[in-house]
């Protein structure tokens, strides 16, 4: 960790927290996905954004188009550097009242992922590894919701 990644996390933080509030970029309704993806070893794979709070699968926003099992498959890509992945299933479709400009969020469970992290990015501060029953403390509060509404599903 460079000495640049504290300042980067506040200033895309700030940034962050302007643009949910509309201030300068007003994000578009759109329908997102998320991968709550194991390793081959059944490990669950977080991620830890610069700009939002606590770990949560890798995912984001789709594109006019795109299905969730694409935009999933994307976001592991870039996120984490996804390089394999095993089945994929629709784990459930979740009603977000979060303000976070999804109506609809879809999860999907991504098994047997293979990865090559980036050396560093832009969006993504950290990746760990953890089992499915032992979640790290500052675990962003609807991804919480997610794992827990689809471990009865690994």
């Amino acid at each position: 960790m460079s000495l640049a990644d504290p300042l980067l996390r506040v200033v895309l933080t700030g940034a962050y927290q302007l643009m949910k509030a509309g201030w300068f970029l007003r994000r578009p309704n759109v329908s997102g996905a998320h991968a709550v993806a194991l390793t081959p070893e059944r490990k669950l794979i977080l991620v830890k954004l610069r700009y939002a709070y606590g770990w949560r699968p890798p995912g984001g926003g789709r594109s006019a188009g795109e299905s969730p099992e694409q935009a999933a498959l994307r976001e592991l890509r870039e996120e984490i550097g996804m390089t394999a992945h095993g089945r994929v299933r629709l784990a459930c479709e979740l009603e977000r009242d979060i303000d976070y400009r999804h109506d609809l969020q879809s999860v999907l469970i991504v098994e047997d992922v293979l990865y090559s992290p980036p050396r560093w990015s832009w969006e993504v501060e950290r990746i760990i590894e953890v089992p499915i029953d032992d979640l790290p403390r500052d675990m962003s509060p609807i991804a919480r919701v997610w794992i827990d509404a689809v471990k009865d599903r690994l």
